[in-house]
């Protein structure tokens, strides 16, 4: 009996933050009427106050069910190609760029900006960092990888919410790299070799 409750709570959750990521997306806004998440999920009212708290926290919610949906997938693990990771983030964020552009512009920007910070920290690894360099101390390599993190999902903020359409993940993966490049060239063990993209 239990199972089959925590099965129907999963499929209502997962029926909210689907019904989230489609309306924020099809208004091009956040400021949605808990009635109409929920009228759209079939749930009911009190599903979104038990199960997230408010309306914003099941919004970001959805937005990070839809990164480990899709994009951790498609992103890959530490050993793919660096260049290969960072087009998948890009292809994602402009696949989805009405809905993370309401995101980041609407009620729940600031926890939202936070959430795509944890997804860029993820790309970015102190002890990589550290295995590379061979000489950054622990507290160095984790301000730098801040660094980078901040600095990327601040490119990718303004991109998704102000570049011309269609958006290019192309030209948004070359920039970062090409940023990443320069970041890493006083150090030659972390920057790229001559001719190859960095990793």
């Amino acid at each position: 009996m239990q199972d089959r409750q925590d099965r129907r709570v999963l499929r209502s959750r997962a029926a909210l933050m689907g019904a989230a990521v489609r309306l924020v997306t099809e208004r091009g806004t956040t400021a949605l009427p808990v009635a109409d998440l929920t009228d759209a999920a079939n749930v009911s009212r009190q599903l979104v106050y038990l199960q997230f708290g408010d309306r914003d926290a099941l919004l970001v919610a959805a937005a990070t069910d839809l990164v480990e949906r899709e994009l951790i997938p498609e992103v890959g693990d530490d050993g793919a190609p660096h260049r290969a990771r960072v087009l998948a983030m890009a292809r994602h964020f402009a696949r989805h760029r009405p809905f993370y552009r309401a995101m980041l512009t609407g009620s729940c920007a600031f926890p939202m900006t936070r959430a795509m910070n944890r997804l860029f920290a993820s790309l970015v690894s102190p002890a990589r960092l550290r295995e590379v360099s061979g000489d950054l101390d622990e507290s160095t390599a984790q301000d730098f990888a801040a660094l980078i993190t901040g600095g990327n999902g601040a490119i990718v903020h303004d991109w998704v919410i102000d570049a011309d359409d269609p958006l290019d993940p192309e030209e948004l993966t070359d920039r970062l790299l090409r940023l990443s490049a320069a970041l890493t060239r006083g150090h030659p063990t972390l920057a790229p070799t001559p001719g190859e993209h960095p990793r």
